[in-house]
């Protein structure tokens, strides 16, 4: 729904072409908004600042400490993004400049002797800015771009100060690795966040950035500020955690702890009725978010794609329907007949992914995509592609008004809308029923098409929804109808998501979940294969109000890794032209939660304008080598074994952690790989070891998980190992000597 015309826009139900170009979308206002002024989710403090006390991230620091107690104007957050061949600066304010937006930079940071101008773009926030304290509050984002930089360089840039800003600090930025450089690094990748249960994954990304991780890649759903209401309804049934942290409903009359402010320096609950952490206002979630990322948004470029929490104010009613009351009818606390939310319940401003589309700014114009929605860029040897799973395809999760049209129509009626309606952001050149009609397809199958392996032998993909997983939806179906053969056919190697609130590693599939068995080398090593298959990660487990996903089934043969209990974020390391590293990093303390190592076959190139990647054609083998504080092994039978001063007592199939270290563990890898049979059988684990234990049931909890394809240490002798074949999550494993021929053990 981008046009306040749809009549004119749309056209017949059947085939239609819808103009969107790369600005940003404009709201359908065809009906009248009749809630309130300001939707504010709390019955005892309606107000639009509200007390304060109960929510402490409303005291999150902007990006700029402002030069006064009461400022007029101030700049709140500052985010970085790729441009080709340079860097996006948006920062964000409450007010106007006045002037354009502009940069000083330069190579040192004592002699910033080039100025870049920009733009400025805002929207009718509700509410506005006004109405709201200052450095709490953004309204007005500037974009200004600085091309024709070198590759892999830092440099450095100061926001000067405009219309009662405070100029800030003298800030660096480092560009991306030109296409074909060699040199190994490291992408943080992360689904699901907001800001209640994200605190360990926010400590961790700290760190990672710290460490040098080059960029965060966030697959969507950002702030979940459309949880602005959670202090108003009760939990979900399918939400461990509850909003009062007790209790799924709030009994009449309204709780005493309502009205009573959170004491000092308390932890909050879980978005309770104290607050939490969660405002009671859309807009200010976005805001506080923003300003809590300021630490990692100024330091690295972050890159986003859509989720489903971006698309408007709210996606279902409560018990009750509570917000068909307030949203429809201004009626607060009080109920409705049925639920009755449409696209123009929500405030106009907080409709079609406006906010989203405002706060950041993506390389889509400059890659031939659209806005925050689709792009692709490439750094190093990966090329990486940003997908829009929410809308733009056939059957998208959020409908276009195309599919709200009854009969004759020409545009849908306001109760034939639902309140998710987004989009289409880009052309449809026939019937919204036809994948290839979109823009967005046209677009993907263009991009891939063009990667040159090269180069950029790796090709990673991410939306914010999976394809596959053990927890199954019709939405599921529906991505793949449009874009798996694309991906499959020009060599995508792993395809990331988030949604599902859990980390779940899939093995390599092809078409309609065929597990391409050839290419599992052990439960923690994969081949690429592609043309035939590619690796699948559900990433979506960073935080957010709605905490973890659980199973109401059984666990798919498909899923080799499940973990329903930590929250976290992912590495994703390329180490060379073949060899990529995927890491799991639990919040609780960086624990290393599950690690996959995808190797090219030798010889083996990928999809699109592809060459042979350094590995010749006539190579068979090649050796990783990795230094290591500690790895996980798999342990098919029981054995005993020391490592140093530890002695590991193993009793049945399990996963085991060493960590007497310094290792150094050496991968050697040779064709033709094993075969595996897949099987729904799960295992039971269990052992005793004096450096700890790990889980037992279905789902084996990995504490760290280097495929221990060989080993040697600098500390003591190494351990022996003996055992033989078992099965490691569902899959039927070769046993080690069977691996003889694809996997050297180097003992």
């Amino acid at each position: 729904m981008r046009a306040t015309n749809p009549s004119a826009v749309l056209g017949a139900l059947a085939t239609f072409c819808i103009q969107t170009g790369n600005t940003i979308p404009t709201v359908d206002e065809s009906y009248p908004y009749t809630g309130p002024a300001v939707p504010i989710g709390d019955w005892v403090d309606p107000t639009i600042n509200g007390n304060g006390k109960g929510f402490p991230r409303l005291v999150e620091p902007p990006a700029v400490v402002p030069s006064s107690s009461k400022p007029t104007n101030n700049i709140n957050v500052i985010s970085l993004s790729y441009i080709p061949q340079g860097i996006n600066i948006h920062y964000q304010t409450p007010f106007g400049l006045g002037v354009a937006p502009s940069v000083k930079w330069g190579t040192s940071a004592t002699d910033l002797g080039s100025t870049a101008t920009g733009l400025s773009h805002t929207y009718d926030r509700t509410p506005p800015c006004s109405e709201v304290s200052v450095t709490q509050c953004s309204q007005f984002y500037h974009e200004v771009q600085i091309s024709g930089l070198k590759s892999d360089t830092t440099y450095y840039y100061q926001i000067p100060a405009a219309n009662g800003t405070t100029a800030s600090d003298i800030l660096p930025f480092t560009t991306s690795r030109a296409a074909g450089d060699s040199t190994e690094f490291t992408v943080a990748v992360l689904n699901d966040m907001g800001y209640t249960n994200a605190g360990g994954t926010y400590q961790q990304l700290l760190k990672a950035v710290d460490e040098g991780v080059a960029f965060a890649w966030h697959g969507g759903d950002i702030s979940y500020a459309d949880d602005w209401y959670s202090g108003i309804l009760p939990c979900e049934d399918d939400w461990p955690v509850c909003y009062n942290g007790t209790s799924t409903e709030i009994p009449p009359p309204t709780p005493s702890e309502y009205l009573t402010p959170l004491p000092s320096g308390e932890i909050p609950n879980q978005g309770g009725p104290l607050g939490g952490d969660m405002s009671v206002l859309y807009e200010s979630n976005w805001d506080l978010w923003q300003q809590w990322m300021n630490n990692i948004t100024a330091k690295i470029p972050y890159m986003v794609m859509p989720g489903n929490h971006e698309a408007s104010c709210s996606e279902f009613d409560g018990p009750g329907n509570i917000l068909t009351a307030y949203l429809n009818n201004n009626i607060t606390n009080g109920t409705a007949a049925k639920s009755a939310l449409t696209y123009f319940s929500c405030p106009p401003s907080q409709r079609n992914f406006t906010a989203f589309q405002n706060r950041f700014r993506m390389p889509g114009a400059e890659t031939g995509g659209v806005g925050n929605f689709w792009y692709s860029f490439d750094y190093g040897l990966a090329h990486f592609v940003s997908m829009d799973g929410e809308t733009d395809f056939a059957n998208s999760p959020e409908y276009p008004f195309a599919a709200d049209l009854k009969g004759n129509e020409t545009s849908p009626k306001e109760n034939e809308t639902y309140v998710t309606d987004s989009g289409p952001f880009g052309t449809i050149n026939g019937s919204y029923k036809n994948n290839k009609a979109y823009e967005q397809y046209q677009w993907l199958a263009k991009d891939l098409a063009s990667v040159d392996r090269s180069k950029t032998p790796w090709v990673i993909a991410m939306s914010h929804r999976p394809m596959y997983s053990s927890m199954v939806s019709s939405y599921q179906k529906n991505l793949r109808a449009a874009f798996e053969s694309l991906l499959l056919e020009n060599g995508v190697d792993a395809y990331l998501s988030g949604h599902i609130h859990w980390y779940e590693r899939l093995f390599p599939l092809g078409v309609n979940s065929t597990i391409d068995t050839a290419s599992i080398i052990n439960n923690n090593t994969y081949y690429t294969n592609p043309g035939v298959s590619m690796t699948h990660l559900i990433n979506g487990m960073a935080g957010n109000i709605e905490s973890h996903s659980t199973m109401a089934g059984d666990v798919l043969n498909i899923t080799a890794v499940l973990d329903q209990t930590h929250y976290g974020f992912s590495k994703l390391t390329i180490l060379n032209a073949t060899a990529l590293k995927w890491t799991f990093v639990r919040g609780d303390g960086g624990i290393i939660g599950d690690e996959l190592l995808l190797l090219k076959k030798p010889g083996k190139s990928g999809g699109g304008n592809s060459t042979s990647s350094s590995v010749g054609p006539t190579a068979t083998t090649y050796v990783t080598t990795q230094v290591v504080s500690e790895y996980t092994t798999y342990c098919p039978y029981a054995t005993i074994f020391t490592q140093g001063s530890s002695t590991y007592t193993v009793t049945s199939p399990t996963t085991l952690t060493i960590t007497n270290c310094p290792c150094t563990l050496t991968y050697t890898t040779a064709s033709p790989s094993p075969t595996f049979s897949p099987t729904t059988a799960p295992v039971s684990a269990g052992f005793s070891t004096a450096a700890g234990s790990t889980a037992t049931g279905q789902t084996i909890s990995l504490t760290g998980s280097l495929p221990t394809v060989g080993y040697s240490t600098t500390s003591s002798t190494p351990p022996t190992f003996t055992g033989s074949a078992n099965r490691v999550r569902g899959v039927s494993v070769a046993g080690v000597a069977g691996l003889l021929g694809a996997v050297a053990f180097l003992l």
